[in-house]
């Protein structure tokens, strides 16, 4: 099933357990919320955008000789958008297409962008491999994950289903 799990369902796993199992098991809110609106704009406008690169059931961002890019509207979860980005360079992995990984994160008010370097090494995939595993359980259950109120909990395109 590990095909089946996308950047985003890792994305979830990462923030909100509950709001992964909601997702991978369709019953999306996003549609409604702001930061999700600006993320899609955000890669509509990057600069140097050449197209999205879909790949298996995965889009990146940006791909270059050396690297998959990532691009982010804010770095206020990059270990969320670093795994992310490593099921990407797994994935084409897998299938004999060796890159880095680059996440660009632009900077609320800010002009200029952040650049962080991810690789794939050996502790990482072995990492990924766990979280793979623990995201396929899940997502399998029948009840999703009770949810747990945290402060970023307010800015969730789930908080009314959760918490209301």
């Amino acid at each position: 099933m590990i095909k089946q799990i996308t950047g985003t369902l890792i994305n979830y796993y990462c923030h909100c357990k509950t709001q992964l199992w909601l997702h991978a098991n369709r019953i999306n809110l996003e549609d409604n919320s702001e930061d999700v609106r600006i993320g899609r704009v955000l890669h509509e406008i990057s600069e140097d955008r050449v197209s999205e690169v879909v790949f298996e059931n995965i889009k990146l961002d940006k791909i270059t000789k050396d690297y998959v890019v990532e691009v982010k509207k804010s770095d206020s979860d990059l270990e969320a958008a670093k795994w992310q980005l490593l099921l990407y360079l797994y994935k084409l992995e897998q299938v004999g297409v060796k890159k880095k990984g680059r996440l660009e994160v632009f900077e609320k008010k800010k002009q200029n962008k952040k650049r962080f370097l991810v690789e794939l090494d050996e502790e990482n995939r072995k990492k990924l491999e766990e979280v793979l595993a623990d995201i396929e359980k899940i997502i399998s259950q029948d009840t999703p994950p009770k949810p747990k109120y945290e402060s970023k909990c307010r800015k969730c395109a789930y908080y009314e289903y959760c918490f209301l």
